[in-house]
């Protein structure tokens, strides 16, 4: 097990070394819309789901497109989807369909030149090394989910720096669980 964290772990810090062009931009896209949709299926979805609970808990209109009471995608709101390959067919449809209701899209993607990125304003472009060990040790996905994970976490950060929100301000939003 040591050998794989480690290996995850150096592949996350050299993935997210590496400048992400369009951190800013993606950062006040987010402060400046009204309502912010997060989409994402499988794992990626997950680590997007992460993502927009941080949101709602900085006091933001956040919603997970496919839940029964999202409402729909309006003009100038932004929607976010995660994919690693950006060839995932409900994530391209729903780029395309928020795009003509004249949302903006944010595509966190592996590939920056995918059919989702195509049809993204602005594309995160996360995309770690591969090598003989990746199968191996960090099969599938999860180098690209581990390191959005964390990407995604230090963009709550810096959103709670801009919004003046603090881990208390936010924990008066966390949810109670009974």
């Amino acid at each position: 097990m040591k050998q794989s964290t480690d290996y995850i772990i150096d592949s996350i810090r050299t993935t997210l070394e590496r400048d992400i062009e369009e951190t800013e931009k993606f950062v006040d896209m987010i402060i400046s819309s009204p309502n912010v949709f997060i989409y994402g299926v499988g794992r990626s979805g997950l680590i997007a789901k992460a993502f927009a609970i941080r949101l709602v808990q900085m006091g933001l209109e956040v919603y997970f497109v496919g839940e029964t009471i999202t409402p729909i995608v309006k003009k100038d709101n932004l929607v976010i989807i995660v994919s690693q390959t950006g060839n995932t067919m409900s994530c391209i449809q729903t780029a395309n369909i928020v795009r003509r209701e004249g949302a903006r899209v944010v595509s966190i993607t592996a590939n920056d030149h995918s059919k989702l990125a195509n049809a993204s304003n602005l594309v995160v472009h996360i995309n770690p090394d591969k090598d003989d060990q990746r199968g191996v040790l960090a099969p599938l996905g999860t180098l690209f989910e581990d390191a959005t994970l964390i990407y995604l976490d230090g963009i709550v950060a810096q959103l709670m720096q801009k919004l003046g929100q603090s881990e208390g301000s936010m924990r008066r939003r966390h949810a109670i669980w009974v």
